[in-house]
């Protein structure tokens, strides 16, 4: 699984005009998932998220997680995270689990914050042509690859 976190004060995604997911303070997460990707997997990501130290304390510091700013998440299924533009001009996405595979993995990731007790999570909708738009904080991005954290 493949990651893209944003910190933003505020994001929302919409499909054919209407509003899907927003949310206020928290995490924009764009999130592609790989043929061996597992529920178990998708839960690990989700919990070093919740844990991750992104937001700053008094003296403007990295030392509070999303729990503990009572932040949201925003989930939105991105399969280009695994673009291959390494030959040609036009990117294969074979590293990409099909959407069979796919869906439900996106949908576990959003279910598990909210088993994690996340205050609000929104999702886009998987396989739409969606819009979205956010207020990067800090700006504040980071890439998180699960083969990276968490080894096989």
């Amino acid at each position: 699984m493949r990651v893209l976190l944003q910190r933003v004060s505020h994001a929302e995604v919409s499909v054919e005009g209407s509003v899907t997911g927003s949310i206020k303070e928290g995490y924009l997460l764009l999130a592609g998932s790989a043929a061996g990707d597992d529920l178990a997997m998708v839960r690990r990501m989700a919990e070093k998220i919740v844990h991750l130290r992104l937001f700053p304390n008094e003296a403007g510091k990295f030392d509070r997680s999303l729990l503990q700013v009572g932040g949201g998440v925003l989930v939105v299924s991105q399969f280009t995270l695994y673009g291959d533009a390494r030959k040609g001009r036009r990117p294969s996405f074979t590293g990409a689990a099909p959407p069979d595979l796919a869906e439900p993995l996106v949908e576990a990731f959003a279910a598990a914050f909210e088993a994690l007790d996340v205050v609000s999570v929104g999702r886009g909708r998987f396989g739409a042509h969606m819009k979205v738009s956010l207020c990067n904080e800090g700006p504040v991005t980071l890439w998180l690859d699960s083969d990276t954290l968490f080894p096989r």
